[in-house]
């Protein structure tokens, strides 16, 4: 059998960061910059309020008070995205929206709360020092300042910067499409009535949810019965959009010669077993045209998301050019006993959090590859190396962490 390391060195190979393209903005919300962008325009890009309220020069009201508030002409109003015709002369004032361009002659607005709110004069009750309550231009980002450099991961935050210094597209690594299918002439669609002999797919939609999560455009094709001619087919047609192709199901030595069938056609395809615990048999290759990468993984659904962890997304990581590939891998302290067989590298399921500082971590539910509802009560996996048939309580073992949240 191939080793866990053996197995992933060999699915990496020849993998590397997409090209880029030229994205539109939302188009590029989860990808990686492949260029450095800069401020064509200050930001704010002019003076403009903070607050809904009245322009005016400070030294007009530096005596305002409670008990003495100072009252001033309003000679007009000024709106968010107008252009102002006023100019603040001494002992006048504008009343002012936020966002509103700051009148020539007024060094600072003050907020409507210190005031009475009046339209022809207002009375206010409060002094504004020069600059109060002013965005200034620029002083977020100057002209010409790189906001991003390549390498960048888009996330929200990122694409909002993009917007506001005025950028609509940008050059970004895709993310990888990902096409999914199940195999089985055994399983229904989730929702439709189980006849005898017939299960739900768990599987696609498992792993369509994980490709999502991985940072790639999952496509859910559904279930292809036990037909090589309609799996060949099926292939063929999802090729074209497809940076990487994932089945599950029919990869065991009893079964594999289906998918094997088919897959022969298209492409290389080798069918090993990996000395791992769940997820021993395994498929990978390369099929169609462009040589894109295929994973043909086990059936069960907990062997199907260990396999998918473990070698598919850092192949999709690598894809979208971001590090690390893999999931963490932090030191806990194990709160039961877990057992593995010799010679294989097993990943138990875990609950992970902290306690006093440091990271305990749970076994949860059985090791059957079946059990999925321990699976979604899992929030990490407890690795227990090939050389160790027992993982002792209170021991310090490897853990891979799976999501952050806690509970």
């Amino acid at each position: 059998m191939k080793t866990v390391a053996e197995h992933l060195a060999t699915v990496l190979d020849g993998i590397g960061a997409l090209s880029p393209l030229e994205l539109t903005l939302l188009d590029a919300h989860g990808c990686v910059l492949a260029e450095d962008v800069a401020a064509t325009h200050p930001l704010p890009p002019f003076d403009n309020s903070a607050m809904d309220g009245y322009a005016v020069r400070a030294a007009d009201i530096a005596g305002a008070t409670e008990s003495t508030p100072v009252t001033l002409p309003v000679v007009g109003d000024i709106a968010a995205g107008s252009v102002t015709p006023y100019s603040v002369q001494p002992g006048l004032c504008v009343r002012i929206m936020t966002g509103a361009p700051l009148p020539p002659g007024a060094d600072a607005v003050v907020p409507q709360e210190w005031t009475d709110e009046g339209l022809a004069q207002v009375s206010i009750r409060a002094a504004a020092g020069v600059g109060a309550h002013i965005r200034r231009a620029g002083e977020d980002v100057a002209p010409g300042t790189t906001v991003l450099t390549a390498g960048a991961h888009l996330g929200a935050t990122q694409i909002g910067l993009l917007a506001a210094v005025g950028r609509d597209r940008v050059l970004a690594r895709p993310r990888p499409r990902v096409v999914i299918l199940s195999t089985g002439s055994e399983l229904v669609d989730p929702g439709q009535p189980l006849t005898p002999g017939k299960i739900p797919d768990a599987n696609s939609a498992l792993l369509t949810a994980a490709a999502d999560e991985a940072g790639a455009i999952a496509f859910r094709v559904g279930i292809v019965p036990d037909d090589p001619r309609q799996l060949l087919d099926t292939l063929e047609d999802q090729l074209i959009r497809a940076d990487l192709v994932l089945t599950s199901g029919g990869v065991s030595v009893g079964a594999y010669d289906v998918v094997k069938d088919a897959l022969g056609r298209l492409g290389t395809v080798a069918f090993d077993k990996v000395a791992m615990q769940p997820g021993m048999p395994q498929g990978f290759g390369r099929i169609g045209p462009d040589e894109t990468p295929f994973f043909g993984l086990p059936g069960n659904p907990v062997s199907a998301y260990v396999s998918f962890e473990v070698f598919v997304r850092p192949v999709l990581r690598r894809m979208l050019g971001v590090e690390p590939i893999s999931r963490p891998i932090v030191r806990a302290r194990l709160t039961g006993a877990v057992s593995s067989p010799r010679g294989k590298r097993s990943f138990a399921r875990g609950w992970l959090s902290v306690e006093e500082g440091k990271y305990v971590v749970r076994p949860v539910g059985g090791s059957g590859s079946h059990l999925i509802a321990s699976l979604s009560a899992a929030n990490a996996f407890i690795v227990v190396p090939e050389d160790a048939t027992q993982l002792e309580t209170e021991s310090t073992v490897d853990v891979m962490m799976l999501e952050r949240r806690q509970r």
